[in-house]
């Protein structure tokens, strides 16, 4: 469990994956008044460019710009520092080494995440690659070369947080995607690498990023109110 002290209302970052600024607004407006913190990803900024995270930061919102860079290293630079100014929080980097070099060059008040592997991935697709070293041991391998750089911290499922935790200690931030609340806990979609809040918060996540399971959820502020109960839990649970 990480001892960082986040507000309740920043553990959740709510993934704003849709491909309409005016859709994207809407749930917003109906959630930021339990939510302080949201993603925008590939989608989204293509569809409005820098006006959604604009708007955001003017709302006083906190930004996880997630466009994980991944070019040669003095393009991924100059694209940093293109953000560095715009009031974004977070920003997403693949981790390789060179690239993730060129990106704290121009991080200044910007915190840098590396992408470690992406939860959508399973073993079978390791395999598949011609990888014969697991998910964990490659996840734990590029965590360990983010904070040696100087990252701020990393996106990792909750499945790989409670090793980083034991073997990295508390430093890096943990960013953890794949968060599925109760009975959607099984996955069932692009997710494999899952986990509930309570699981991925007594793992060692920091933030958890949530998106259809609260964006499509019929009530959506119910939804959150229920992962921030379980949050809750699991940090009362973590100080005893």
């Amino acid at each position: 469990m990480s001892d960082k002290n986040i507000p309740l209302r920043e553990r959740i970052i709510l993934a704003l994956d849709v491909g309409d600024k005016t859709q994207a607004r809407a749930i917003v407006r109906r959630t930021e008044s339990h939510i302080g913190f949201y993603k925008v990803g590939l989608q989204l900024f293509m569809a409005d460019w820098f006006g959604m995270v604009d708007w955001l930061v003017d709302r006083g919102h906190k930004v996880m710009l997630d466009l994980k860079f991944f070019d040669i290293p003095e393009t991924v630079r100059l694209a940093v520092a293109q953000i560095r100014d715009r009031g974004v929080s977070l920003a997403t980097v693949h981790g390789n080494d060179p690239i993730l070099r060129a990106a704290l060059q121009e991080r200044g008040d910007l915190k840098i995440l590396a992408v470690t592997v992406l939860t959508s991935f399973g073993e079978e697709d390791m395999r598949a690659m011609g990888m014969t070293q697991s998910i964990a041991d490659l996840v734990a391998f590029r965590a360990r070369r983010a904070l040696e750089l100087g990252c701020d911290g990393i996106v990792s499922s909750g499945l790989e947080a409670a090793r980083i935790r034991h073997e990295l200690g508390a430093r890096l931030l943990i960013v953890t995607p794949g968060i599925r609340p109760g009975d959607n806990a099984a996955g069932g979609d692009d997710q494999n690498r899952v986990m509930t809040p309570g699981q991925a918060l007594a793992a060692g996540a920091d933030h958890l990023v949530v998106g259809r399971p609260v964006t499509r959820a019929a009530d959506p502020v119910g939804v959150i109110e229920q992962m921030q109960d379980e949050i809750a839990a699991a940090l009362v649970g973590s100080a005893c």
